[in-house]
């Protein structure tokens, strides 16, 4: 994993960019506990936040997962915004983004982060850590048997699940890790929901595929 602190140093700018982006639409597709907005070319100023953060994260993808290049899937910026009560099973329990080791999430939290951040998780049944093609289908078997029993958002472990790492929100703050590894936002129970990408919890996600020649 990689932590960068004080990314951009200017970090009000980003939220700035954001929020000219407002209001965003609630996330397509996946089990995302909120709203989410695609960056793309057409976003002048928040398309050129996102090339310029892979150009200064390349490197450092490069030293620490072994990559000769990497390329661009998915960028976005997220806000959770669904209350607890509102979560469906598969929202209350950790969960993987690809089960290909190569596939990178950057995770840049941006503003209204109290008390929140990134945990990452065993699933107790199995000693399942990272999803991968062999033992995904055993994961999941095990997860809807026992998200049933969950509620609301995880927050530390659980009978289900043992955190065994954690990364608090600090804005500015860059994250990069394997998106197979088995996570989920820290939540905390007063956590106060917003739409508002000023105020509430705003992040920038990021996903590549980092190669090799």
């Amino acid at each position: 994993m990689i932590v960068i602190d004080d990314f951009t140093g200017a970090v009000d700018t980003v939220v700035a960019a954001a929020a000219e982006l407002a209001p965003f639409p609630p996330a397509a597709g996946g089990y995302y506990p909120g709203l989410r907005r695609a960056i793309g070319a057409a976003d002048a100023q928040a398309h050129a936040y996102v090339m310029a953060t892979l150009n200064r994260v390349a490197p450092f993808i490069g030293g620490a997962f072994d990559a000769d290049g990497l390329d661009l899937l998915d960028a976005s910026f997220s806000m959770v915004t669904a209350p607890p009560e509102s979560l469906i099973p598969p929202q209350r329990a950790p969960h993987f983004d690809s089960t290909d080791p190569n596939y990178i999430a950057i995770l840049h939290y941006l503003g209204g982060c109290d008390e929140s951040g990134t945990a990452f998780y065993r699933q107790r049944a199995t000693g399942i850590e990272a999803v991968n093609n062999g033992n995904v289908a055993s994961f999941v078997a095990t997860a809807q048997r026992e998200s049933a029993e969950l509620s609301g958002y995880i927050h530390g472990s659980n009978p289900a699940f043992e955190q065994i790492g954690a990364v608090d929100a600090v804005p500015d703050r860059l994250i990069v890790y394997q998106g197979c590894l088995l996570h989920s936002g820290i939540i905390p129970p007063n956590f106060a929901f917003s739409a508002d990408p000023r105020a509430g919890r705003l992040t920038a996600n990021l996903f590549v595929k980092a190669w090799r020649k």
